[in-house]
């Protein structure tokens, strides 16, 4: 009779194997906030959020550019320029290779012009899934040509952040990506011409520090988390309590570092309205 149970029990097994095998692989994610299992494609035709309780997943630059740009208007400016190895790190140019693989993007940022409702912009936008959205050389260099454009062209600029700042394997140049940034922003306001910097999550470092806090207007997707360095370094750093949520964007609009938090839906109607009122 022992026999009898310990083989109904290995047959209970292979069965709750072989349901955990019938479901497809990578055609699910789980929600950070609900904890919910969510469909891949009922989230992507949900502009990447969650249908049950509305969080936002980050996006790929392809479809922000989707969400954002008039369809075929984009067109990426070719810098031809590629990612160097400055630091010599032993594996730093085969992660870059391999996320180029990966991701189908060339680096952490793509930037061109394109249409909103009929409006020509210049327009920026970042990509958490290559090494966090970090700012190296390359993603400097884009970003200071796009805003040269923008003034040479008399055209608005629109810069989509995400990042988790500067790019460490790039040392001190990828920090003076920041100065470089500022620079040609302060060239692009002595043209009058309109800047709009929308935050997403997160934004943070010498990212934070430098162009994606300087637009003439400031959006921010909900519930964004927005700041330099994290809430516990800067505790350890001051030696102070913070309070709860200070780096999100409910909390950042709350006390004036951003001017309207927008949800996904009406990004692009808010910045052709902006731009309207801007002319």
């Amino acid at each position: 009779m022992i026999v009898d149970k310990i083989k109904k029990r290995e047959v209970a097994t292979a069965k709750n194997k072989k349901a955990k095998i019938d479901i497809p692989i990578g055609k699910w994610l789980k929600c950070d906030n609900c904890k919910e299992i969510v469909y891949k494609e009922t989230v992507r035709n949900n502009m990447n959020i969650c249908p049950n309780c509305g969080h936002y997943f980050r996006m790929h630059i392809g479809k922000r550019l989707e969400l954002i740009i008039d369809d075929g208007t984009y067109e990426r400016f070719d810098l031809n320029i590629d990612t160097t190895n400055p630091l010599g790190l032993e594996d730093y140019t085969k992660k870059i290779k391999g996320l180029r693989e990966k991701t189908g993007l060339e680096e952490a940022v793509s930037c061109g012009t394109g249409n909103i409702n009929g409006e020509k912009v210049v327009i920026c936008v970042m990509d958490s899934g290559f090494l966090m959205g970090s700012m190296g050389i390359v993603v400097g260099e884009k970003i200071t040509y796009a805003i040269e454009q923008a003034a040479e062209q008399k055209l608005p600029l629109i810069i989509f952040s995400v990042s988790g700042g500067a790019r460490m394997q790039e040392g001190i140049i990828s920090l003076m990506q920041m100065a470089k940034t500022t620079a040609a922003l302060t060239k692009l306001d002595e043209a009058g011409q309109l800047y709009i910097s929308v935050l997403t999550d997160p934004t943070y470092g010498g990212v934070t520090a430098s162009f994606a806090s300087l637009g003439d207007i400031i959006l921010a997707e909900p519930h964004a988390m927005i700041g330099f360095a994290g809430q516990r370094v800067i505790e350890q750093t001051i030696g102070e309590s913070l309070p709860e949520g200070f780096q999100t964007a409910e909390f950042l609009l709350e006390h004036g570092f951003i001017d309207k938090i927008v949800e996904r839906k009406d990004l692009k109607d808010t910045i052709y309205k902006l731009i309207q009122f801007h002319k």
